[in-house]
């Protein structure tokens, strides 16, 4: 039920994870707290979870839900900073076009705690959000507490994996500079006259929060579907990631900052509420799932059996593996082996292009012609 979201369980586990998060960050950063962090929100893991990606929001910020006697959430409470004990952390909200369509009440319950504590009376020192929003205000930017952005109304997807897979593209910044333009609409209360679904583009408060972004969460969950199995992880976590590396200052030696990503699995940890929820970086999540699945000879072979169904899950996995190695750090083993086990042996190769010859599938240029896709895009 969207107007109980997020439910007593996920507000546990959600809260758990963002303390996770936060102490994650501290020990990588010497110390110092994250000014924004990029919060995915999707349809499909909000209605699995029941709203977990709502509760880490909320915890990260520095908000509780506050629920009526029926159950029915009617605020995103503030917590005062005395009893929060840290800064309150500002947020850019990554909505996919399901949540942004299917939870409006959500999206104006965000919208409302967003304006709130830009203006809440506290030290900008203490409350990131009101810190940026002051320093846009400051430029002329009109509605500075905009947070939650989306695609443009009834418009879906990043079209990042549609341009991976044609392989038109030559630098990895683009690709987040492409995520940039497809999402640069800002929904909430006061957005495009009226009706969380009409949003306003709003492209100088995004660029602002991509600026001072420096870590991303994305939720999995799905036990069969992972960041390697699904175009939409590195067309929306991954070029997000990019459009806010794009926007860091570089060091003297010409290298930007990296931003981190933080993968939490909605069906991970022990269920009692003491335990710590597993946050993982997401260069460590590639690891485990490129050499527990694609590159291992026994799944590869399975798929080899499935004709040109397990063809087709081929294909998808090698288009998200170029797709990962253009916005993250993949390990040069994940591009060898891959080469190894599918392009560069003669059976496989010729079985792949068998069952899913080049001119049945639906782009060209990530067909199981594995060899094609290396020389075009990787090498």
């Amino acid at each position: 039920d969207p107007d109980r979201m997020p439910a007593a369980g996920a507000w546990a586990r959600g809260e758990r994870a963002a303390q996770e998060i936060i102490r994650q960050h501290l020990a990588a950063n010497h110390g110092a707290y994250p000014e924004t962090v990029a919060v995915t929100l999707w349809g499909l893991d909000t209605i699995k979870t029941r709203g977990e990606s709502i509760a880490i929001v909320l915890a990260l910020v520095g908000a509780r839900p506050v629920k009526e006697g029926t159950g029915r959430t009617v605020n995103f409470e503030l917590i005062p900073l005395n009893e929060l004990g840290r800064p309150r952390i500002d947020i850019l909200a990554s909505l996919s076009g399901i949540f942004r369509d299917s939870f409006a009440n959500v999206v104006d319950l965000l919208d409302d705690m967003f304006e709130r504590a830009a203006i809440a009376d506290e030290s900008p020192d203490m409350n990131y959000i009101k810190k940026h929003a002051m320093e846009l205000e400051a430029g002329g930017t009109e509605r500075p507490a905009a947070r939650l952005f989306s695609n443009p109304p009834g418009d879906y997807g990043s079209m990042v994996n549609e341009v991976v897979g044609s392989g038109d593209w030559d630098e990895s910044e683009s690709l987040g500079e492409i995520w940039k333009g497809r999402n640069a609409y800002s929904y909430g209360r006061k957005e495009g006259g009226g009706g969380t679904r009409s949003g306003t583009a709003r492209p100088e408060v995004l660029d602002k929060l991509l600026s001072t972004t420096e870590r991303v969460v994305q939720e999995i969950d799905s036990v069969e579907y992972g960041l390697t199995d699904i175009q939409e992880y590195y067309a929306n976590t991954g070029a997000l990631k990019k459009a806010a590396e794009n926007r860091k200052t570089a060091d003297s030696s010409g290298n930007k900052k990296k931003v981190a990503v933080s993968v939490i699995e909605a069906f991970g940890g022990a269920s009692d509420d003491s335990s710590k929820i597993p946050v993982r970086d997401v260069e460590d999540v590639l690891r485990m799932e490129y050499r527990s699945k694609f590159l291992n000879p026994k799944w590869r072979d399975a798929m080899l059996e499935q004709g040109s169904g397990g063809a087709y899950e081929v294909s998808q996995r090698m288009t998200a593996m170029v797709g990962w190695g253009a916005v993250a750090d993949v390990d040069n083993f994940v591009f060898d082996q891959a080469a190894e086990r599918y392009a560069l042996d003669e059976e496989v190769a010729n079985k792949l292009q068998k069952s899913n010859p080049g001119e049945n599938c639906p782009e060209e240029d990530c067909c199981l012609v594995m060899h094609d896709i290396f020389i075009s895009q990787l090498c």
